[in-house]
């Protein structure tokens, strides 16, 4: 039996995150009867509670544990939204080819495998041994990865970042759905409102497409962006689920060299999948044509695309990294944090339109998150 100011890292991450407050009431002893009176706690009480908490969770990790955590979190929330702001600046200075933009989100694979080679020499590990369903899981994950990333490409062709951001926050309930399927994660009546709230925002989203529409874009363009933004969050589910089925059955949680491994694996199988469709599209010999007419010139189109590599890269690594660390609740608090940061993001530097039912699906959209992180706080707490 643990002790009882101990809690899960996942619960302390949630508490850094957002603040929940632990109930003190719940800590009283077990031999008290019901219905006694239970004396007043005071605020000091409470942030010594909290602060205890916190140290003694702390301590039960290593240095390197809490490190690792807060650079795959920073990835996330930094990597993630300027990505989507990189693709849609594409897009409205002169880029019209979804393929390449997908061929981006995985041409930066090299990087993690970079990563990757020197911790077999200097953390003094071996590589997971290829067996034939580890890799199966590779190439179907990475056909997944590659049929995502252009589902997302043509959303954000069609959409303004803020939107497209708005609409990839469904994630969290494809995500729960996928994961109560496959991994059999538990849902409760907290989930299902988060669910159901926000579904609610996406359909106030679809509502008022006409306020945030660029001038460009035409009706059905609209609603095929926004169909394939929401198709594109519901396979994003599904690789999160999957990729925690890997870690569970076949690559167990044994060191951080197997997020590496299995991101570069992933991103290779993916990029190979990509490229396959840019030779078919004649996309590669588009390049110099499109680099020629993009405003700011060749050099700003190359580094659109560079940097476009990095950072899709870089988003993904720590959104599995967190995967491995923590849990899918942990990842669904941080997508939660990047909506606003994209949101707001694309108001000042791409000017995207922000309407007050854009506003109100952005406040209902955290309603939801916010209840999706209480029922999974409340649930592990009544487990410890």
């Amino acid at each position: 039996m643990r002790a009882p100011f101990i809690m899960e890292t996942s619960d302390l991450t949630l508490l850094l995150l957002f603040g929940i407050c632990y109930d003190h009431s719940s800590m009283v002893g077990e031999g008290m009867e019901e219905g006694t009176p239970k004396p007043p706690v005071s605020l000091m009480d409470k942030i010594f509670t909290y602060k205890t908490m916190v140290w003694e969770t702390h301590d039960s990790k290593p240095v390197s544990y809490w490190v690792l955590l807060l650079l795959s979190s920073g990835a996330m929330l930094v990597a993630f939204p300027a990505s989507i702001i990189l693709s849609r600046f594409y897009y409205s200075n002169g880029g019209k080819s979804e393929w390449i933009i997908s061929w981006v989100a995985v041409a930066g694979w090299p990087l993690t495998a970079l990563i990757l080679i020197p911790t077999y020499f200097f953390c003094k590990t071996s590589p997971s041994p290829f067996t034939i369903k580890l890799t199966l899981s590779y190439i179907v994950l990475g056909f997944i990865t590659a049929a995502d990333n252009l589902m997302f490409a043509y959303a954000y062709a069609y959409l303004p970042a803020s939107t497209a951001s708005l609409c990839t926050s469904s994630v969290l309930a494809f995500s729960a759905l996928f994961g109560y399927v496959l991994v059999k994660n538990k849902i409760n009546s907290f989930t299902m409102n988060a669910i159901v709230i926000i579904t609610a925002a996406m359909v106030i989203i679809g509502l008022d497409s006409s306020s945030d529409r660029y001038g460009n874009v035409t009706d059905s363009q609209y609603i095929f962006g926004f169909v394939w933004d929401i198709m594109g969050a519901a396979l994003h589910g599904l690789i999160f689920a999957l990729s925690e089925l890997v870690f569970v059955k076949l690559l167990g949680r044994r060191s951080f060299h197997v997020v590496l491994e299995q991101q570069v694996m992933v991103s290779f199988f993916a990029f190979v999948f990509t490229t396959i469709g840019m030779i078919m599209d004649n996309d590669f010999q588009g390049m110099s044509s499109e680099a020629r007419s993009f405003e700011g010139g060749k050099v700003s189109y190359i580094m659109v695309l560079i940097w476009g590599a990095i950072t899709f890269q870089l988003g993904v690594l720590g959104g599995t990294a967190v995967l491995f660390l923590s849990s899918t609740v942990c990842c669904g608090v941080l997508n939660a944090g990047r909506v606003p940061i994209t949101s707001f993001a694309a108001v000042i530097l791409l000017k995207d339109p922000m309407s007050g039912f854009k506003i109100l699906s952005l406040v209902i959209t955290f309603w939801g998150f916010a209840s999706y992180i209480y029922g999974n706080y409340s649930s592990s707490k009544g487990l410890s």
